[in-house]
C-alpha cells in the first residue's frame, strides 16, 4: 500500500467516482470490486484496517453447518461456493481444514448431523464433481487414516480447483490422530468433513492491496464525519484525520457505507427517517486462545456448549482457538472486552468435552467482537440466525451494505457495486471471481536469511505469499530484524518495519493485534522484560519509532497508549 501521507494528499485533492467508508472486509471488497470495474475509488477507515469485526472472527471460511438447522439453504449454498472460490484465489490465505464431530462409548455419531453433512456435501460441489470424487475414493484399494488422509484429501487434484472430499465416518483411532486432546475420553468414532480457515486481518489487507493495485486510494485513521451533498444527493464525505485533527472533503459521485456494526451511525437522522430500513442488532462473540501443548489439535472439533449450542475448537497459527459465544450486546463499540462469564462458558465447555482442567490463567489470549446482525423485529428469534447481508439505498443516494459474514464478503461487494452499475446504466461486469488475491509461494522458494528461525519461513509464506521476499530482504539488510518479536514464535521484527512502510501501521496495537496476531496468541508475554526495556512491546516501539520518526517522548507515549488499548480490549 502507498504511504498514508501520499494517500491523504490524493484524497484531499482528487475527485472520485466512489468513496467507501469502512476498512473491514466488506469495505475492502467493495473497493476492489469497484476499482476492477473501472471506477475511481477512495476508501476511508476511522481506526485501523480490519480493527472492528473483521479481526475478531472465528477465522473460518465456511458454509455454516448450523444454519442448515434453520433451513437457510440459500445462505449456506452461497457461502460454500465462495469458500471454494477463495481457496482458488488465495490458496496461501484460505486453507482447507479437517473438522471432526466425535462420538464416544460405542455410540454412532448423531444421524441428524450425518444428514446435515450429506446436504453440505451436495451443496459444496456440482453433481459431476461430486460423482467423480466419490468414484475416485471407491477405487482406492487402501484407505489412508486420520491426519494423513485429511492432508491428502484437502488438496486439489492436479488441474482442478479445490473441492472438499465427501464427509465420512472415521474410527476412534483416526479421531485421536486429528484431535489428540481427546485421548482421555477414548472416542470410538466420528464424522470427518472439511471447511476452510484463514487469518482474517491478512485477508483484509491482501484485498486492500489488490484494490490499490487497480487504482483505489486507501487510508486509515480517517473518519467520515458527515455527508457532502449536491442538490440533495450524496457527493462525498467530510473526513477527519485522526492523527492531525485536520478536516477536509473527499469528493465523490457515490458514497458506500460499509461500516458494519457502525452502519446506523453514518447519517443517523436519514436512517431514522426512513422507517422501512433494517436495523443493526449487535451480537458479541468471544474467543479464547490456548497453547497447543495444553489443548493439542491437528484438525478442528465441533463440541456441545449447552443450551443447544455448539462451539469450535480449532488449530490456528500454532495455537488452539476456541469460540464463539453469541449474545445480544449493548454498549460501546470501539473496544469490546471479553466478559468473564463468556470466558468461563468456553472453558467449561472445553473442559467438559475434552476431560481437561484448563484454567483461565492458562489462556494465551482472549478477544471479543460485535457482529452486525440484522434485526428481524422478533424479540424471540435468536441473534445467531440471520447472517444475511442487507443492501439499502437512502434518500441521499448513499448505499449501505451490512450484515453478512466473513465468507461471503465478495458476494456482498458484488451486490453493492451491481447496484451502482445498475443505477448508472454502465456496462461493467464483476471481475473479482477471477482476480487472484496475492501470489502464493511455497516455503522452499524463499531464500534463507541468517538469523531467521527455520520455523518462520512457513509462517511468512502463509501470511504474505510472494511478498514474504520483502520481509526477508529487510531481515537481510538489518540483522536485528531477523529476530522473532516473541521468542519461540515465528513473527519477525522485520514484519514491524514492513507494516509501517507498506501497510500503514501507525501504532503498536496495529502491529501486535493485526499485522501480526501476537496480541491474541501471546498476550501475557508481550510485556516480559519491559522493566529492562527489553520486552516485545518495547522492541516493536523502537522499530516503529525509527520508521515513523517518533522521538523518545512520543515512543514512551505510544507504549502507554498500547497498555491502555490492551486493558480496554481485555487482552489476557
Amino acid at each position: 500500500m502507498i504511504e498514508r501521507s501520499q494517500a491523504l494528499a490524493a484524497l484531499s485533492s482528487e475527485e472520485f467516482d466512489v468513496v467507501v467508508v469502512g476498512g473491514g472486509i466488506t469495505g475492502a471488497g467493495v473497493a476492489l470490486d469497484a476499482a476492477t470495474r473501472g471506477y475511481s475509488v477512495a476508501l476511508l477507515e476511522r481506526a485501523d484496517f480490519a480493527s472492528g469485526t473483521s479481526s475478531r472472527s472465528s477465522k473460518l471460511v465456511h458454509g455454516g453447518l448450523r444454519y442448515l438447522q434453520n433451513f437457510d439453504l440459500g445462505l449456506v449454498r452461497e457461502a460454500l461456493l465462495e469458500r471454494r472460490l477463495m481457496v482458488a484465489l488465495a490458496p496461501h490465505l484460505v486453507r482447507p481444514l479437517p473438522l471432526v464431530v466425535p462420538a464416544f462409548d460405542g455410540a454412532r455419531p448423531d444421524r441428524l448431523v450425518g444428514v446435515g453433512l450429506n446436504l453440505y456435501d451436495v451443496m459444496s460441489v456440482d453433481r459431476d464433481r461430486l460423482r467423480s470424487r466419490r468414484g475416485r475414493r471407491s477405487r482406492t484399494p487402501e484407505q489412508r487414516s486420520g491426519a494423513e488422509e485429511a492432508a491428502h484429501l484437502a488438496q486439489p487434484e492436479e488441474g482442478e480447483s479445490w473441492s472438499p472430499a465427501r464427509h465420512r465416518m472415521i474410527s476412534g483411532e483416526e479421531v485421536l490422530e486429528l484431535l489428540p486432546a481427546l485421548s482421555a475420553r477414548e472416542p470410538t468414532g466420528g464424522y470427518l468433513f472439511y471447511d476452510c480457515q484463514t487469518d482474517d486481518v491478512r485477508l483484509v489487507l491482501t484485498v486492500l492491496g489488490e484494490a490499490e493495485r487497480f487504482g483505489a486510494v486507501c487510508a486509515n485513521r480517517l473518519g467520515a464525519t458527515a455527508l457532502l451533498e449536491h442538490e440533495g444527493r450524496a457527493a462525498g464525505v467530510r473526513a477527519l484525520d485522526g492523527e492531525s485533527g485536520e478536516e477536509f472533503d473527499v469528493r465523490a459521485g457515490n458514497v458506500i457505507n460499509a461500516t458494519g456494526v457502525w452502519a446506523d451511525q453514518l447519517r443517523p437522522e436519514e436512517l431514522r427517517d426512513e422507517a422501512e430500513l433494517p436495523r443493526i442488532r449487535p451480537s458479541r462473540g468471544t474467543h479464547i486462545t490456548l497453547a497447543h501443548e495444553d489443548l493439542p489439535l491437528i484438525g478442528g472439533a465441533i463440541l456441545p456448549a449447552g443450551e443447544g449450542r455448539s462451539i469450535f475448537a480449532l488449530p490456528w497459527l500454532g495455537h488452539t482457538l476456541v469460540g464463539t459465544t453469541d449474545n445480544d450486546y449493548e454498549g460501546p463499540l470501539e473496544h469490546i472486552k471479553p466478559s468473564s462469564s463468556d470466558v468461563d462458558y468456553l472453558l467449561e465447555a472445553i473442559n467438559s468435552f475434552f476431560a481437561t482442567t484448563l484454567l483461565s490463567s492458562q489462556l494465551t489470549g482472549a478477544f471479543a467482537g460485535v457482529r452486525p446482525l440484522i434485526s428481524t423485529g422478533d424479540p424471540k428469534k435468536s441473534v445467531d440466525i440471520s447472517r444475511k447481508a442487507e443492501l439499502y439505498e437512502t434518500s441521499s443516494g448513499m448505499i449501505t451494505i451490512t450484515g453478512g459474514k466473513l465468507t461471503t464478503w465478495r458476494r456482498m461487494a458484488k451486490m453493492t457495486v451491481d447496484r451502482l452499475v445498475e443505477r448508472e446504466a454502465r456496462d461493467a461486469p464483476c471481475r473479482t471471481h477471477e482476480i487472484p488475491l496475492g501470489q502464493a509461494i511455497s516455503t522452499e522458494e524463499l531464500p534463507r536469511v541468517e538469523g531467521v528461525p527455520e520455523g518462520s519461513y512457513a509462517a511468512l509464506a502463509a501470511r504474505y505469499g510472494h511478498a514474504a521476499h520483502d520481509v526477508l530482504a529487510l531481515a537481510a539488510e538489518r540483522g536485528e530484524l531477523a529476530q522473532p518479536i516473541v521468542a519461540g514464535l515465528p513473527d519477525l521484527l522485520a514484519e514491524v518495519a514492513l507494516a509501517a512502510r507498506r501497510e500503514q501501521a501507525r501504532s503498536i496495537g496495529d502491529v501486535l493485534l493485526r499485522r501480526t496476531r501476537l496480541g491474541l496468541l501471546a498476550a501475557r508475554t508481550l510485556w516480559s522484560g519491559e522493566a529492562e526495556a527489553a520486552g516485545p512491546v518495547r522492541h516493536v516501539a523502537d522499530i516503529l519509532a525509527r520508521e515513523l520518526g517518533w522521538d523518545e517522548q512520543r515512543m514512551r507515549r505510544e507504549v502507554e497508549l498500547f497498555a491502555q488499548e490492551a486493558l480496554a480490549e481485555g487482552l489476557q
